[in-house]
């Protein structure tokens, strides 16, 4: 009797949760279904449902003050600095502490339900977090670098305003964005966005994202995310 009263109020508070948050939102992929919010719940725990729609309504307010409107140059910089440390304030878990796998790239869902993150999962949540906001995926790259100050492979998120500017680094490492060109202790590997897969240093993409295994299977997680 106490498992099904516990599994009424879930359920219940799924539904208020719904019910009171916004759906002023650019993408479908934050517009949670109750399916997956129930799944959520069942797997972290009754209060998981609410870390996704706190960040789908801090996405949500600012679109709203948008009004349709494409974000300027001044809004992207003021995203990009709010998101980051939004992500940031997740906690720190490699990998195989959190997932048991060697490597593993979380969806933001996983991410915020789980409350745990390796250094790629926050730059993945930056990344459809800024999407979201109307953000062009083309300023945008996952960016694989190499940190020499511990000698290990790590991800950021890099803004380019323009194709050839140098780049805002988004980094959980650091609560505040830097250009590239401060961040020498980051040595570029390869980068990509929705569509494009690009060598350091090359001007021209090289390829396709679609070449990267765990991006494939990142963004297949998203589709099932989506149609729960």
């Amino acid at each position: 009797m106490a498992c099904f009263t516990d599994m009424r109020r879930t359920v219940l508070r799924i539904f208020l949760l719904l019910l009171c948050c916004s759906a002023a939102v650019a993408s479908g992929y934050v517009q949670f279904s109750s399916g997956l919010l129930r799944q959520i719940a069942a797997r972290w725990g009754s209060d998981a449902p609410e870390r996704l729609i706190d960040w789908r309504d801090e996405l949500a307010k600012r679109i709203d003050r948008q009004r349709g409107v494409v974000p300027s140059a001044a809004q992207i910089l003021v995203y990009l600095d709010d998101f980051n440390g939004y992500w940031n304030d997740v906690r720190y878990y490699q990998d195989i502490r959190h997932w048991h796998l060697m490597d593993y790239w979380a969806t933001p869902v996983e991410t915020l339900a789980s409350e745990g993150a390796d250094c790629e999962d926050y730059a993945i949540g930056k990344y459809f977090s800024l999407k979201a906001l109307g953000v062009p995926v083309q300023n945008l790259r996952i960016t694989y670098v190499r940190a020499l100050r511990w000698n290990q492979a790590h991800m950021v998120l890099a803004y380019y305003p323009t194709v050839d500017a140098d780049p805002y680094i988004l980094d959980n490492l650091h609560r505040n964005m830097e250009l590239a060109s401060e961040r020498t202790d980051l040595v570029p590997v390869y980068s990509f966005n929705d569509e494009d897969l690009w060598v350091a240093g090359a001007t021209e993409a090289g390829g396709k994202s679609s070449q990267i295994r765990l991006w494939r299977g990142l963004q297949d997680k998203m589709d099932k995310e989506r149609t729960m």
